[in-house]
């Protein structure tokens, strides 16, 4: 029976009580497998952060579940729908999965634009959104609604790390970001962070903008006369090279780079500036715990190199979903789902998040780096300087729960 006719089946035995057919109708959908989508840009500019995000994301599945991917006794089905970085299509996938594919839950996905089409598709289907990677502040903020919990880190927690380093009295500091809702939410959320530096100048440039030479030159020509510490804090994802704008010798105008962190061959260019510091979200040398010591291990084992950023992102997804089925014993029913993940800790490749219940983004550590270059690694290697644990960080809340 298909699961509405098994429903509609135990009712009708209920109300004739037959309670034995009941039961076993019961049981029918207590064995029932739960269906997961994983709606992520598996393809487009973000090919390479969606992919590490799946292969984290079934990792960590398989770490949770022991390996037998089961939870309460009920296999853990996977199914993949490809958003091809395009909100409409992003869209329509998740809308399938919903009712083609019949899914009890979704994850996903990596663009911001993406995940802010698929929000009311959730809603609309009265079933959870898990957000990982996307970063924009309002998907858990204006734009939010109660389907919606995110493990990746938000605009708002990027931003207030980064401003741990550098937000000092007499530092100056212009912005250079992506004209998208990843790179708009990420400045606002960094000026509203910085207390003490001063924003002298905000450059958005294109995604695929590959010549950066006009938007740095401006960049420069608000920073060079300015005393004290003069900074250009750098936002940036997918394509191209920002960092390509030290070429234009910042260096005889005193102007530094800082920037987050990233995945590991777009970090190559860090090599470029030892001592470079900013706050990240992951990188697999940094926590300790028994959990990140698996994944290095797995992948290792599996691919010959360290778990990336994005890896950890869909590891740490995979955790949150076992730990809210196992608390509920495997049902998929969705208000019981909202009840368990709102406040609900679970541990994590970078350690102990928590769904925030107001909005349910996952409070999360970051980490102050400070980058070191290592011969034995083709990427500058961020040294940890310090854990900013998430009670240190004033994440606002952005959304009107009703």
């Amino acid at each position: 029976m298909k699961r509405r006719q098994l429903a509609q089946a135990a009712t009708a035995a209920a109300a004739l009580g037959i309670a034995p057919f009941a039961a076993s109708i019961a049981r029918a959908q207590a064995g029932r497998d739960i269906r997961i989508a994983h709606v992520y840009d598996k393809t487009g500019p973000l090919e390479a952060y969606a992919k590490q995000t799946h292969t984290g994301l079934m990792m960590g599945l398989d770490y949770a579940t022991q390996g037998s991917m089961a939870v309460a006794g009920r296999k853990l089905v996977v199914v993949e729908r490809d958003t091809q970085g395009k909100p409409d299509i992003g869209k329509a996938q998740l809308a399938a999965a919903y009712a083609d594919d019949r899914v009890d839950l979704a994850i996903g996905p990596t663009s911001s634009g993406v995940a802010l089409a698929m929000l009311p598709v959730a809603e609309e289907n009265k079933k959870i959104l898990l957000v990982e990677p996307a970063v924009a502040d309002s998907i858990t903020g204006e734009r939010w609604n109660k389907y919606i919990f995110r493990t990746g880190r938000n605009s708002s927690q990027d931003a207030i790390s980064n401003a741990v380093a550098m937000d000092k009295a007499g530092t100056v500091i212009a912005t250079l970001a992506q004209d998208t809702a990843f790179g708009r939410d990420g400045i606002k959320a960094y000026k509203e962070a910085i207390k003490r530096a001063r924003i002298a100048h905000e450059e958005y440039l294109p995604p695929a903008t590959t010549d950066f030479t006009a938007g740095a030159q401006r960049i420069i020509d608000r920073l060079k006369d300015q005393p004290g510490r003069k900074v250009i804090f750098i936002i940036w994802a997918g394509a191209g090279n920002p960092f390509k704008i030290a070429d234009m010798d910042l260096k005889r105008h005193g102007i530094e780079i800082t920037t987050g962190g990233n995945i590991l061959p777009a970090m190559a260019a860090y090599r470029n500036f030892p001592g470079m510091e900013g706050a990240t979200y992951y990188y697999f040398g940094i926590p300790k715990n028994p959990i990140n010591e698996a994944l290095v291990a797995r992948h290792y084992s599996q691919f010959k190199s360290p778990p990336d950023f994005f890896t950890c992102g869909g590891f740490s997804a995979a955790m949150a979903v076992t730990t809210a089925l196992g608390l509920t014993k495997g049902d998929v029913g969705t208000d019981r789902l909202i009840a368990t993940m709102e406040g609900m800790s679970f541990d994590t490749p970078k350690g102990r998040m928590t769904f925030r219940k107001e909005d349910h983004q996952a409070m999360q550590s970051m980490f102050h780096f400070r980058i070191k270059v290592d011969p034995a690694f083709a990427w500058g290697v961020p040294e940890l300087v310090r854990e900013i644990k998430p009670e240190e960080m004033q994440v606002p809340i952005r959304n009107k729960r009703t």
